[in-house]
């Protein structure tokens, strides 16, 4: 199964599950953005409804997201399931009905009725998946886009941003060729107000940060675009600290009340 035929398989299967109830289906991430690469890429979606989703479907559901989920590229499925009325009137963090992603996987299939009870909640993230959605976002039925899904105060998807970037203070050894792409893209936008994808921002950062840094961004982006092999070196490190530094210097201006 390529791309093209599960996210047929996801619209399809989520019309059957949710019938009437369905408003929409929206792709945001890498698909959206024309930079998915099956090997290291994941698929990225939100599902909207029209009233609050019962425990029966939140399992129908997750049945058929595990089912897909064994098709998908090796890092998976992402959604969230969100009310037409908190899209249309945006509110921060947003709520959201139900989630799963690859991550929950193992929980999903061990106790699933458990799983359903307990997914839902309000997520910070979604500032961040809304304003791709309404920038570069894929519609695979219902309404247009930017006619369901409110704007995001500028505000609000900075916060979003930060809160998924600052764990490069802990968690950067773990995972830099994402947090160099990522913390560029963020800096993109506190700079230019460029929304990006994290191989548009490694570019960015190609043109626009200390040329110290180049070699680096561009391991970062021959590994993520290409599949290159990655070896971080001090510098590595160094550049995910100044990119920090940077990110939190501008994003005051965006965060002061």
């Amino acid at each position: 199964m390529n791309e093209k035929e599960l996210l047929l398989a996801i619209k399809t299967r989520c019309q059957t599950v949710l019938g009437k109830t369905l408003t929409g289906i929206y792709i945001h991430g890498s698909l959206a953005f024309g930079c998915f690469h099956w090997e290291r890429s994941d698929i990225d979606f939100l599902v909207v409804v029209k009233e609050p989703m019962s425990q029966t479907e939140k399992e129908a559901l997750l049945c058929e997201l595990l089912i897909l989920d064994e098709n998908a590229p090796p890092k998976g499925l992402e959604m969230s399931v969100l009310l037409e009325r908190d899209c249309r009137i945006f509110c921060y963090p947003t709520p959201f009905q139900f989630h799963f992603s690859r991550a929950h996987r193992v929980a999903a299939r061990q106790t699933p009725a458990a799983f359903c009870r307990t997914m839902h909640g309000t997520d910070h993230d979604l500032a961040a998946h809304i304003t791709v959605l309404r920038h570069t976002g894929i519609r695979l039925c219902g309404p247009d886009i930017c006619n369901l899904f409110a704007p995001v105060p500028p505000a609000d998807y900075v916060d979003s941003l930060l809160r998924d970037s600052m764990d490069a203070k802990t968690d950067g050894n773990k995972n830099p060729v994402y947090y160099v792409l990522n913390l560029c893209r963020v800096l993109a936008y506190l700079e230019n107000g460029y929304i990006l994808s994290k191989s548009q921002g490694g570019l960015w950062g190609l043109t626009h940060l200390p040329t110290a840094f180049h070699s680096d961004i561009r391991a970062a982006w021959q590994h993520y675009e290409q599949g290159f092999p990655f070896s971080p070196t001090h510098n590595t490190f160094v550049c995910i600290e100044y990119l920090l530094s940077q990110v939190t210097q501008k994003s005051s201006a965006f965060l002061l009340p």
